[in-house]
C-alpha cells in the first residue's frame, strides 16, 4: 500500500495509532487535528486519501465533503464518527465519502479499506451538497453494535437504488423507521410515502390506486407475510406491469418469509421480486449495549418535547440492560415514556423501573445464564412447531435434519469469532471443537472471518 494519507481526528491517540499502522504498511501520514489546515493541505495538493472524524473543534467533516470534492475532484474520503446514528451514515453516502466507519473501529478494517480506496480511482465531478434532512435525533435508529452499523452502511448503500427492499425484524424493532429513513433521504424524498395494506388491494383498480397515490415515491407493503393469496398475486400482477415512474417497492414483514415459503403460504415469484435486498433490523435483546444509548436519546427527546428532565440511575441502567424487552425498541420507548411522568424526582431508580417492568409479568424475562438453555430449547422447539404447522398436514422437504443443524450452526460460531475478535484458535476452545474442524466449518458455511483490534 502506498500513497499519502491525510488524517484529521481531534483525537491524539487515534491520530497516532492511525500514523503508526499506515506508517507500517508504506504509506506517507500527515494528522492534524484541525479541518483548516486540512484544506490547506488538500490545496496545496497533498494527499491521495483522507481519513477524517465528523465532530473537530473547527467544523463538521461531513460539512466539508463538498468542499474537499470541488478542491480535488475524485480524491477518496473515508469518514469515521462516534455518532453512532443511521443519520451519520446516510449523510456520509450523501456527502459522496469514499466509505464511512464508526467508532470504535476495527484497525485491519480501516486499514483494508484505506487500501481499496487508494487503489481504486475516484470518478471525478464535485459533489452537491447533502440536503437537508430531519434531524438525527428524531430518528431512534440509535446504534453503535456490529448488527446497527452494518445495518446504517446497507441503508446508505441501497438508499438511492431502484431495487427492491424487504426489511425483515421482530416487532417493535423500527422497521417503519428504515422504510422511512430510505425514503426521507433518497432522491425521492419530494414524493409520496404510501404504506399499503392488504386490504389496499382489493378491488379491480385497488392496485392502479395504489400506483397513482405513490407517484413514483415509495410504496411500502407492511407485514407482507400476513397477506393471502389473492394479495399476494394482485402484487405480482402489479410489479409486472410497473410503468416507467414507478414507485420503489419495500416491504417489511416479522414473519420468516423463508419458511411460509417451504411451506407453500408465499409465493415464490413475489418472494424473488421482493428480496432484491434484504435488510434485517435486529432484536433489542441481540444488541444489549444500545439499551443505554436508546434510554438517553428517549430521556432527551422528551425533555426537548417539554417533559420533565429525566436521568436513569446506574442501578435502573443495569436492569434494563438485563431486561428480555419481548416488545423490542417500541416497548423500551413507550416504558422510558411512563417513567418520565411517573417518577418521583429527576432521577429515575431502579424500585421505579422495576415497577414499571412488573406491569407486564407474562412479558417479564430477564436475560440470565441460569434460564439460556431451557430458553434456547423452548424457543427452538416453538420455532418447529411453526415450521411444521405451515405445513398443514404434510411434511416439510427431506434434508430437515441437516437444515435445521446449519440454521443454528452459522450463527453460533460467527458469535464465538466476534466474541473471540477473530482468533480461531480461541474460537475452536470455546466451542471445544478442533481448529481444523472449525476452519472445515467456517469454509463450508461461508462465514466472513476478521481478525481485528479493537480502536476507541
Amino acid at each position: 500500500m502506498d500513497g499519502t494519507v491525510l488524517v484529521a481526528d481531534d483525537d491524539r491517540t487515534i491520530r497516532t495509532v492511525l500514523t503508526q499502522a499506515l506508517t507500517r504498511a508504506g504509506c506517507k501520514v500527515h494528522a492534524t487535528s484541525s479541518l483548516v489546515t486540512l484544506m490547506r493541505w488538500l490545496e496545496e495538493g497533498k494527499g491521495d486519501l483522507v481519513i477524517s472524524d465528523v465532530v473537530m473543534p473547527d467544523g463538521n467533516g461531513i460539512e466539508m465533503l463538498p468542499r474537499i470534492a470541488a478542491e480535488r475532484p475524485g480524491l477518496p474520503v473515508i469518514v469515521i464518527s462516534a455518532q453512532n446514528t443511521i443519520m451519520t451514515a446516510i449523510q456520509a453516502a450523501e456527502a459522496d465519502a469514499w466509505d464511512y466507519l464508526p467508532k470504535p473501529f476495527d484497525l485491519p478494517d480501516l486499514m483494508k479499506r484505506a487500501a481499496r480506496a487508494l487503489g481504486q480511482k475516484r470518478r471525478a465531478g464535485p459533489s452537491a451538497a447533502p440536503a437537508a434532512a430531519t434531524p438525527a435525533d428524531d430518528l431512534p435508529l440509535v446504534g453503535r453494535t456490529a448488527a446497527m452499523q452494518a445495518l446504517y452502511r446497507l441503508v446508505a448503500r441501497v438508499m438511492n437504488s431502484d431495487l427492491a427492499l424487504l426489511i425483515t425484524g421482530e416487532s417493535g424493532t423500527g422497521k417503519s423507521l428504515v422504510a422511512r429513513a430510505i425514503h426521507d433521504f433518497s432522491d425521492r424524498r419530494t414524493l409520496p410515502f404510501v404504506t399499503a395494506a392488504a386490504a389496499d388491494l382489493h378491488g379491480i383498480d385497488g392496485p392502479a390506486a395504489l400506483l397513482a397515490r405513490a407517484r413514483g415515491g415509495t410504496l411500502v407493503f407492511d407485514e407482507i407475510g400476513d397477506f393471502d393469496a389473492e394479495a399476494q398475486g394482485r402484487i405480482v400482477r402489479m410489479l409486472d406491469a410497473l410503468p416507467d415512474a414507478a414507485p420503489r417497492i419495500v416491504a417489511t414483514s416479522q414473519r420468516d418469509l423463508g419458511l411460509r415459503l417451504d411451506a407453500g403460504g408465499f409465493r415464490p415469484d413475489l418472494y424473488y421480486r421482493l428480496s432484491g435486498v434484504t435488510l434485517a433490523v435486529p432484536a433489542l435483546r441481540e444488541r444489549v449495549e444500545d439499551i443505554p444509548l436508546l434510554a438517553e436519546h428517549f430521556l432527551a427527546r422528551a425533555e426537548r418535547d417539554g417533559a420533565p428532565a429525566r436521568r436513569l440511575s446506574a442501578e435502573a441502567v443495569a436492569l434494563i440492560r438485563g431486561y428480555r424487552w419481548p416488545g423490542n425498541v417500541r416497548q423500551l420507548e413507550n416504558t422510558l415514556r411512563r417513567l418520565i411522568v411517573t417518577a418521583a424526582g429527576p432521577e429515575i431508580g431502579r424500585a421505579e423501573v422495576d415497577a414499571a417492568l412488573g406491569a407486564t409479568p407474562a412479558e417479564r424475562r430477564l436475560v440470565g445464564a441460569e434460564e439460556a438453555g431451557e430458553r434456547l430449547s423452548a424457543s427452538i422447539a416453538r420455532h418447529l412447531r411453526r415450521y411444521f404447522d405451515l405445513h398443514q398436514g404434510s411434511l416439510p422437504p427431506p434434508g430437515l435434519y441437516d437444515r435445521i443443524l446449519r440454521e443454528m450452526e452459522g450463527p453460533l460460531i460467527e458469535i464465538a469469532l466476534d466474541a473471540t475478535a477473530g482468533n480461531q484458535a480461541k474460537c475452536a476452545d470455546l466451542l471445544g471443537i478442533n481448529r481444523n474442524t472449525l476452519r472445515k466449518k467456517i469454509t463450508d458455511l461461508d462465514i466472513r472471518v476478521t481478525r481485528r483490534r479493537k480502536l476507541m
